[in-house]
């Protein structure tokens, strides 16, 4: 088989939904895997999950839940989200899927074998966020350099010599300067190179997850050098046809993960096991939100398809035009060298002038003069020879594709608006409506054109709004424009065929999406993240005693037994359960409550319970026993 156009993501930690932040880079990959589909043949898009971190397992255990069941649900999540944002990858893998587990210890065999491995002690500060080392000096104020809180690692470990490959990152870097872009993340790669690198600590004492060192069942290897060699495992390292898809022809990272980890160890890791480099590290910068990155532990995420909702809730559209409206969105800020700003105006803005008056009005304004002018078909004529040659040869087509190829997103999404902006400007100038009665010949040539810039600009918007793309097609009564050859091609659509109705593909909005995304959080207040439910800890209980308080009608004092402690918890179900009843029976208590003062005693948490009918309270018992200190989720 002949070589695929492979291209990858960044693999994405189990510990929250998308934001559109990190969907961003997955909708950019999208967008290139697609315009390559209408290339050639053989594209391979490779995304997934990395699941071996240690504050995935962490986070797991603070759900009492077992990691492996953890990492399915998450991973689920992402596998919607993308689904749903039109993101087409070939493949999603899962660092916990034995086919990466497999080559992943074999890559270490074979490093170890090759003598770029070794035994030590390490000794050093660990960020668990981001499951990296640190020195003293990288240190801020205590923390890493990301703001997050470290720990001391003190542990006999194994090392990849990194520094011993130095010279060879340098010279690579230096030779191919395409290899990392754009060129100011190739200039801060090179400086930390410079600046010297140490060897890579690569494995951790082993807390019952992650995959093990082979030989050695203590250690588990460290999750960022396993995570990487899943851009190699995917496609079959090292048994399987991955020569048909390797080297990759680019893979998309962002800046924060570019410079230490996958411009510096995955190459390395790569020299050491004799494979290619990729062709191109794009790493690009952050969406941020005013003047923050948009992050889960900030609480400033704007979910991708919540934001598509308030298109839905506002009238705009259905949401399968409005998840592409957002997807357009996102590629019109995409940042490279610098980071861009999300901004609900910003949004409202771009959505009103660009997708609806620009593009949804100019093909809405198309169709319905060829039902009023042309019995609702497209003339059988030639577009203007100049509409042509600036269309396919000077100016769209040329941005369009050249954009891509250099996978510029940001500036290749342009031209899709720059054709609707041009077609607009070309109807009002040609005035179809006069020619009707002054020209009728001149009119079946402008009908044609208009058609003409219609169908290109489907085919410009396809990559990035492929249900808009559809759509534009089915209007104009037309197969969808598959194939980049086509593109601006006279000959790529039918004369003669019937539109479809005229209707409008997007409608303008007044009201703020900042308003409709807090109104979606007021009525969703009772959801809250995984994190946020992973600090609650829910255990069963069995109650010892239980006494009346005095004074108060509707409190009773209870002493539970969790496990090998015990605690005083008071409860509002007075009116509904007696004393007598309640010992012996088993409840579910929040147990890190923080203890508060009730009538004089202090209450250690609190027992769950359902609000009856009568506005009374329901105990939540389990259905059968359960160990006392188990915990419930």
């Amino acid at each position: 088989m002949s070589k695929r156009f492979y291209t990858t993501t960044a693999i994405y930690y189990v510990n929250s939904a998308p934001h559109i932040g990190s969907a961003q880079e997955a909708v950019i990959a999208d967008v290139i895997a697609r315009y390559q589909r209408m290339k050639r043949d053989g594209v391979h898009f490779l995304t997934g999950t990395d699941e071996n971190a240690t504050k995935v397992f962490e986070a797991a255990k603070a759900q009492g839940k077992e990691p492996r069941a953890f990492v399915d649900e998450v991973a689920a999540v992402f596998k919607n989200v993308f689904d749903r944002m039109h993101i087409a990858y070939d493949d999603f893998i899962r660092t916990t899927e034995p086919r990466h587990i497999a080559a992943v210890q074999e890559a270490f065999r074979r490093l170890r074998d090759a003598g770029h491995i070794y035994q030590g002690s390490y000794e050093g500060w660990y960020d668990v966020q981001t499951e990296t080392f640190y020195k003293e000096s990288d240190l801020v104020d205590g923390k890493s350099p990301e703001g997050n809180e470290v720990r001391w690692v003190q542990e006999n470990n194994y090392f990849f010599r990194l520094s011993a490959f130095q010279d060879r990152l340098l010279s690579h870097i230096e030779a191919n300067p395409q290899f990392i872009q754009p060129e100011v993340r190739r200039n801060e790669v090179l400086a930390f190179i410079r600046q010297g690198l140490r060897d890579a600590c690569i494995s951790r004492s082993a807390s019952g997850w992650g995959i093990p060192v082979p030989d050695d069942e203590s250690q588990v290897i460290y999750v960022w050098f396993d995570a990487l060699i899943n851009y190699i495992s995917a496609i079959g390292w090292p048994d399987g046809d991955w020569k048909s898809y390797w080297p990759a022809e680019m893979q998309l990272v962002g800046k924060d993960i570019l410079v230490r980890f996958h411009s510096t160890l995955w190459p390395a890791m790569l020299m050491g096991l004799g494979l290619p480099l990729p062709d191109v590290l794009l790493g690009h910068a952050w969406t941020m939100m005013g003047e923050e990155k948009i992050s889960k532990s900030r609480g400033n995420v704007v979910a991708p398809l919540d934001l598509a909702q308030t298109l839905v809730d506002r009238g705009a559209c259905g949401i399968e035009l409005a998840v592409d409206a957002v997807r357009y969105y996102m590629m019109r800020i995409a940042p490279y060298e610098t980071d861009s700003t999300f901004t609900f105006e910003d949004f409202d803005l771009k959505f009103n002038s660009e997708l609806v008056n620009d593009i949804s009005n100019g093909v809405h304004r198309v169709v319905s003069m060829l039902h009023s002018f042309c019995e609702g078909s497209i003339p059988m004529a030639e577009p203007d020879a100049e509409v042509v040659k600036r269309t396919l040869h000077d100016l769209h087509v040329p941005t369009f594709a050249n954009g891509l190829d250099l996978y510029r997103v940001d500036s290749a999404v342009k031209a899709a608006d720059a054709i609707a902006a041009e077609l607009n400007v070309y109807i009002d100038r040609e005035k179809p409506w006069d020619l009707r009665k002054t020209d009728p010949p001149r009119l079946q040539a402008v009908m044609v054109t208009m058609a003409y810039l219609v169908r290109t600009l489907e085919g410009c918007l396809r990559p990035f709004t492929p249900a808009i793309a559809d759509r534009i097609a089915a209007l104009l009564g037309q197969e969808p424009l598959l194939k980049l050859d086509q593109l601006g091609r006279t000959d790529s659509f039918k004369r003669g065929v019937k539109a479809a109705k005229a209707e409008p593909l997007l409608m303008r909005i007044e009201k703020s999406a900042e308003k409709e995304v807090k109104k979606m959080e007021e009525t969703q207040e009772d959801l809250i993240s995984i994190e946020q439910f992973s600090k609650i800890k829910l255990r069963i209980a069995r109650v010892l005693d239980a006494h009346k308080v005095e004074n108060a009608d509707k409190l009773l004092r209870l002493e539970l037994v969790v496990g090998s402690e015990r605690r005083q918890v008071l409860a509002g179900i007075a009116q509904q359960y007696s004393p007598e009843e309640l010992v012996g029976r088993q409840v579910v208590l929040v147990a890190n409550l923080q203890p508060r003062k009730l009538r004089g005693f202090e209450s250690q948490g609190m027992i769950l319970a359902a609000d009856a009918e009568d506005g009374g309270a329901i105990l939540l018992m389990p259905d059968k026993p359960a160990p006392e200190g188990t915990s419930v989720h």
